[in-house]
């Protein structure tokens, strides 16, 4: 079990964490990366016609502004690749998400939420859970944990309100 994450600079890295965090959590060997699709394009099509072949299962890429590194890495990739777009300073993510999400007829992009690198490395273990049964089993205790949690806490917002 092996994902990427890739991302087009250092600064993404404190959204990136996140995400690498839950895939070491559920027990997933993650590797990460800064490759620009701007600036060492070549390094990143490499990266990702080598990647299966180097055991990867899942790309995400991490990208703000122009944020054309997810579709780079798709288009040299038959990996599953899930777009992680970045807040940027000029347009608060939302020029990442729509350079990520609007990908043309034949190079998918799975998208997530701007910042949502949480997703993204859960997007990537649902992936995984199709051949992995120990992650579908982990998946399901996390998310029987999180109902746990919602419902206790709805048990004790009238105490919160009175």
């Amino acid at each position: 079990m092996k994902v990427a994450i890739l991302m087009g600079s250092d600064s993404d890295y404190k959204v990136v964490e996140k995400g690498e965090k839950i895939l070491k959590d559920f027990g997933v060997d993650v590797e990460v990366r800064v490759i620009s699709a701007h600036r060492t394009p070549y390094r990143a099509m490499e990266f990702a016609s080598t990647a299966e072949e180097k055991g990867f299962e899942a790309i995400i890429g991490a990208a703000g502004k122009a944020a054309h590194l997810p579709g780079v890495l798709a288009a040299f990739t038959v990996l599953p690749v899930i777009g992680l777009p970045i807040k940027s300073s000029t347009m608060d993510g939302l020029d990442s998400l729509l350079s990520i999400v609007q990908m043309p007829k034949g190079i998918p992009v799975a998208t997530v939420a701007i910042d949502g690198a949480e997703n993204a490395a859960l997007l990537a273990i649902q992936i995984l859970a199709i051949k992995y049964p120990e992650l579908n089993k982990k998946l399901k205790a996390y998310k029987k944990a999180m109902e746990e949690e919602v419902i206790q806490k709805d048990e004790g917002f009238d105490r919160i309100r009175d």
